[in-house]
Parts: C-alpha cells; structure tokens; sequence
C-alpha cells in the first residue's frame, strides 16, 4: 500500500509586496533582484498573525478537496521555520485553530526541505498501517523576522508568508500514489544558512548586544554562492536515486516541481538534467521563497492549471539550510 494526495490548499496573506517596493526601504532594484533571484513580488502579513493563523484557511481548503473532515485526521505535520511560539509547537497552535482535539500533531524543523520530509514521515505511517489520514502542512511567517535595510538584502528580497496543505490517505495500487522519497543532511553546512539567536547556546538566550548594530545575530543570514554551489550538485543527484529506486528515467518525468528558493538554482538543475523547460514548473517571481510552504504551493497552482493530471509522473526536490536535501516520485 502507498499513500497519495487526497487534496491540496493554500493560502497566502493578501499584501503584496513588489520589487519596487522594496526599493524604498533599502538599496536594491527590481532589476537587481530579479537578475539574482527571479522573484518579482511577494507576499507579507500585515498584523500579529503566525504560521497557523496562516495554515488553517490552507488546511481547511485541503479537506474539502480531499473530502475528508478534519475529525478523520489520524496524524497532524506542520512544518515551518517561524514557528508560533518557542513552544509549544505550531501544529498543536494549528489544532486549536480546526478545534481538533486529541490527534498526534508535531513540527518538523527541516525548513526548505521540511515539506518533503513531512511526505516521507506520512508515508511511512501510512505504508505501516499506523495512520489512514494524515495532514501535511508548510506555513511561514518571514516577514516578522527579516532585515529589511540595505544591510540585509541579499535573504530580505528571497523570502514571502504563506502556507499550503496537503491531505494524504491509502492508495492500493502499487504503481500509483508516492512512489518513493529519500531525505539527506549535512550537518557540517548548518552556519552557512542560519538565524543564531535566540539560542539556547548563550546564557542569556539573548542580550542587547547581540540585537542592535552591524554585527546583529538576530537576523538571518546566508553564504549565497557556497549555498547556491551546494543546491546545483545535491538537487540532481537526489533526483537520481529516486529514478534508479523505481526504474525510471528522466525522460519519464512529466512534471517537475522544485522547492522555490532561487530560479536561477531550477534552470541550472533542469538543464543539467536535460529536462525541457515546459516540464517544470515555477511560481517564485509571485511568492518568493516560502520555504517549507513552497513545494505544496506550486503543486497547488501546477494542478490548478491543468499541469498535475491522473497518471502523471510528477517529481519533487529541495535543498536548504542544515544542509538537508530531498525527493520524491509520485504517479497522480
């Protein structure tokens, strides 16, 4: 027995944030950013709202396109590196929000890869019996935490707020539903894409000190051309191991749906493959880098606009800070 998705949703905060206008609060330009990242615009919260808040609409739009009510959850995944509060974790926050009680609920912290590594833990339940119906959900709050001056650009201008949910349950036929997932890590990498504090490593968490300046730990930060190298090697190898697990080639895929982190990393990896550029699909100029809700966004609109259809072969990949990395095969 596999498992498959059952329906999608997603929802994303209504502000739009352009280009241009970010070019008001720092020193960039729509043309710089583009050149870099290919994202045209994004969007943010505009008031006190979490990665739940934000999971909840996404949540209750997947159930009703699965047709499953969310009292027939047997699991609850949410990924998401804002979360809610220090703890507990969001997808217990997320429970309150749907008014569930009693159903397993935990985060995954693998941030650009957390979708992925989501998919592979509700697999496994569902393959092993352990679970019939189980909730996949990516939701990010960037916004809240970002530099948004001239000192922060280079992460400042890649990422936007949204969410998107996945609802998986039981597919019988062997030849459809998820065909196989395989997860990496590289721990050695994690100082090369990280936010340091607050950290349990400092005794305080956090000072004044370490808030205000040039020298702020607070913020994000990132070594773009070491993590772009990275994204371009360990995207099409993790691709690889998922065609030689099932037998397949790159010439079967029909999709391919790569996390959206830079556009830029998705052109070199379908060119390396040799995949044509209409077999894979990309919305980052609209929504940025939505990080663990990044992969179930695109799936949604792929499927909105005709692009994911039964019997298709549809292939996932990411790659982000840990490093981890990840993929997926599915026949829809």
């Amino acid at each position: 027995m596999n498992a498959r998705i059952l329906g999608i949703g997603r929802y994303v905060p209504e502000h739009v944030v352009t280009n241009d206008d970010l070019s008001k609060v720092m020193d960039t330009t729509d043309e710089w950013i583009q050149q870099r990242t290919g994202i045209r615009q994004r969007h943010f919260v505009t008031s006190d709202v979490g990665p739940a808040d934000l999971a909840a609409p996404a949540v209750r739009d997947a159930l009703a396109d699965a047709g499953v009510a969310a009292s027939d959850l047997d699991l609850v995944l949410l990924g998401t590196l804002s979360p809610d509060f220090d703890f507990p974790n969001s997808a217990a926050v997320l429970l309150r929000r749907l008014g569930l009680r009693d159903v397993p609920a935990m985060d995954v912290r693998n941030q650009c890869s957390g979708f992925l590594y989501m998919l592979a833990v509700a697999d496994k339940f569902i393959r092993t019996g352990g679970a019939r119906r189980v909730l996949v959900v990516g939701a990010e709050t960037h916004s809240t935490g970002l530099d948004q001056s001239t000192a922060g650009r280079e992460v400042a201008v890649i990422f936007g707020d949204g969410a998107a949910a996945v609802v998986l349950g039981e597919e019988h036929d062997p030849s459809k539903g998820i065909l196989t997932t395989h997860l990496h890590s590289e721990g050695k990498f994690a100082k090369k894409l990280m936010v340091e504090v607050p950290t349990s490593l400092c005794d305080p968490r956090v000072s004044p000190d370490m808030l205000t300046g040039p020298g702020s730990r607070l913020w994000p930060r990132m070594e773009g051309r070491y993590v772009f190298k990275h994204a371009v090697t360990r995207f099409p190898e993790v691709i690889a191991e998922a065609l030689a697990a099932t037998g397949y080639t790159v010439a079967d895929i029909d999709l391919f749906i790569p996390h959206q982190a830079n556009l830029r990393i998705a052109q070199l990896v379908a060119m390396g493959l040799e995949l044509p550029p209409e077999k894979m699909f990309n919305n980052i100029e609209r929504y940025g880098n939505t990080t663990a809700a990044s992969i179930p966004l695109a799936l949604y609109e792929a499927r909105s606009a005709g692009l994911v259809r039964e019997g298709m072969l549809v292939c996932l990949a990411a790659f982000g800070a840990g490093f981890t990395w990840a993929s997926a095969l599915i026949r829809w």
